[in-house]
């Protein structure tokens, strides 16, 4: 592994990218600790320590802990993600946005630029509610959070988070083009990571004091180690869909018959469901949380990891998702006609139309055993570690997309490594990422 590790430094553009990726997340690490003014720390910190566990809780391991201390990246990147959604929810229903996905690189950059801008209007509303929300806090001896409470504040606050958001996208779009791996995946994940030393330290302090037992941490431990192991099968997972090439003469020259393979993944849509479903569930709800009004704080509290009526709608995102997004990366009728025209096809089943109507409903079913994967290791491990009343948030959600993220970076380096002759991170072993 040592040997592996020094082999990256010996590509030039290889060590070039995991050292830009590197700095591009140290940046996001330093700004998390840059406080937006006119807060009130303390008293702020004490209202999120009676927020752990609950939906704000989760909105913070997202934000990699800048919402806790409010500073300038307290959003995040899931406006962007949000915005994200919107778009691709509308390439499905506007012709207008359907014809400039289709055409090409062009319509690729038209489509971001729409989505960037969609960002900057997400993050002025959440960061808006987020300022009105916050005037009406008060710490442990009722002092309040925002000292100075006004339209100064607010206006202050609005730029503040905004501009921080805007930073935060720009970082993840240049680690995606310059980098290793998906630079939006890499923030999310760098966000989650950060949090487990405090989490270790938090669990050790507690065991000590005999708040917690010896027993149910061991119990947590295992199962997440278990859940770990199962990502890690899944996500490698693929059904090898046959496919039969005849002899075929091209110019001068003879192809024999061939035999290949068409992989179609359990979860091909890797981890966008789950955050997606994240973003949605979290956007009202976390607004809900700073508006003093009875009958929202119950139904933002309804909507707090652990209760019945958050994971109901947070598993029924996560199948909708699965699904929308599959269909959004893959198409039967266009990989129907490449197989047909490569004089191709899977035995037992005509080429063309049949061909289309057999992957489509072989895709489905596996869309739908990787819906109900994605659920139980989102839900399963929160409701588990849920009854045990740990002091912080780290579920199934936070599993998948570290580890997942984790398996796409590797899998990257890989690349890189074995095109160049290098050895890689498992010797023998091909490390698939899951796109």
């Amino acid at each position: 592994m040592l040997d592996t590790f020094q082999n990256i430094f010996k590509i030039p553009e290889l060590k070039k990218r995991v050292l830009f990726a590197l700095g591009m997340l140290a940046v996001y690490r330093i700004g998390c600790h840059i406080p937006t003014p006119g807060i009130d720390g303390q008293a702020l910190a004490h209202f999120f320590k009676q927020a752990q566990g609950t939906l704000l809780g989760m909105f913070d391991m997202f934000s990699g802990g800048a919402l806790e201390k409010l500073t300038v990246f307290a959003l995040g990147i899931m406006p962007y993600i949000s915005s994200s959604i919107i778009f691709q929810l509308l390439t499905v229903v506007v012709p207008a946005i359907d014809k400039l996905s289709k055409e090409g690189e062009a319509g690729r950059k038209k489509i971001v630029q729409y989505t960037r801008y969609g960002t900057i209007v997400l993050s002025v509303v959440q960061a808006m509610g987020i300022s009105i929300g916050l005037e009406s806090m008060r710490g442990p001896a009722g002092e309040l959070v925002v000292p100075s409470p006004g339209w100064g504040f607010r206006l202050m606050t609005i730029i503040t988070l905004t501009a921080g958001t805007a930073f935060i996208m720009w970082l993840g779009e240049q680690m995606s083009e310059k980098g290793i791996g998906n630079g939006i995946s890499l923030i999310i994940f760098a966000g989650i990571v950060c949090r487990i030393p405090s989490a270790i330290g938090t669990s050790i302090r507690l065991l000590s004091v005999g708040q917690l037992s010896l027993f149910v941490l061991l119990f947590v431990l295992l199962v997440m180690f278990a859940v770990i192991a199962v990502i890690v099968f899944v996500e490698r997972a693929q059904r090898r869909m046959p496919i039969h090439y005849a002899k075929r003469v091209v110019g001068l020259k003879t192809y024999g018959a061939q035999t290949s393979h068409l992989p179609l993944k359990i979860n091909m849509s890797g981890v966008i469901p789950p955050i997606f479903a994240s973003s949605i569930i979290m956007f009202p709800a976390t607004i809900a949380n700073f508006i003093n009004v009875p009958w929202v704080q119950r139904a933002a509290k309804s909507l707090s990891p652990g209760n019945w009526a958050y994971e109901i709608f947070y598993v029924a995102f996560i199948v909708f998702f699965c699904y929308f997004y599959t269909a959004v990366t893959f198409n039967p009728i266009d990989v129907a006609e490449n197989i047909k025209k490569h004089g191709g096809y899977i035995p037992g089943i005509r080429p063309g139309k049949e061909t289309s109507e057999y992957l489509d409903k072989v895709l489905t079913k596996l869309t739908f055993v990787g819906a109900i994967y994605i659920s139980a290791v989102c839900v399963l491990p929160s409701l588990l570690i849920g009854k045990f009343n740990l002091p912080f948030y780290f579920g199934g959600t936070a599993l998948l997309i570290a580890v997942g993220v984790g398996m796409d970076t590797v899998a990257q380096i890989e690349s890189h490594l074995i095109t160049r002759s290098y050895e890689g991170f498992m010797k023998g072993v091909r490390i698939r990422g899951r796109r």
